[in-house]
């Protein structure tokens, strides 16, 4: 082999091994970003298990207060609004972290909803036998312990939205998210009162 010959082998081959670090490091760095995407998929299914698990709670709830407070007729009609609203305007799919404006109208849904089950419950404050009701104070518990797991959901779905948008925009991974289109995540957002707990101490 001549001089010549080996210089080309040795150029091709360095060459090579660069095309492959670098094809590796794009896979690598592609590989992660999809990674979070299916954490935060992960993340927004949580959010939604303990979202549907408060709907469901909410018309033994509101059943119970009846039995006591059937006067009340504003709060129960608002409570049981807010409830159809988030089960039956808007719909849950994979395509509504992609939409921003589906997204946005989910979130105040949710939050309207969290509203009237706060006046709900200052409701029951008027009525001290309701208070001693085994039953409601048994949905109140299951209540508040969803409340707070809905909070823990949030933040986590929220700590994988902050992750995959902080990785998105550093080089080269904004270069790989835009040519396979990847966006930024939405954070869930609550107001700040909607981010408390309803007060349940009786």
């Amino acid at each position: 082999m001549n001089k010549t010959l080996t210089i080309v082998l040795i150029i091709v081959a360095v060459v090579l091994l660069i095309a492959a670090i670098t094809i590796g490091s794009f896979i690598g760095r592609y590989n992660r970003l999809r990674q979070m995407q299916v954490n935060i998929d992960q993340g927004w299914s949580e959010v939604q298990n303990q979202l549907q698990r408060r709907f469901d709670l909410i018309p033994n709830l509101v059943e119970t207060v009846k039995g006591y407070a059937s006067h009340e007729q504003e709060t129960f009609q608002a409570v049981t609004e807010a409830r159809a609203q988030v089960g039956g305007v808007i719909q849950i799919d994979e395509n509504l972290l992609n939409d921003p404006a589906a997204f946005q109208r989910y979130q105040q849904a949710q939050n309207n909803l969290g509203g009237a089950l706060q006046r709900l419950l200052m409701v029951t404050e008027n009525y001290p036998e309701l208070k001693a009701n085994q039953n409601f104070i048994r949905l109140q518990d299951e209540l508040a312990g969803t409340e707070n797991r809905i909070a823990v959901a949030r933040k986590r779905f929220n700590d994988a939205v902050g992750e995959y948008n902080r990785n998105l925009v550093v080089f080269p991974n904004n270069i790989i998210a835009g040519f396979f289109n990847m966006t930024k995540a939405h954070f869930f957002e609550a107001p700040t009162e909607s981010q408390q707990a309803p007060q349940v101490q009786f």
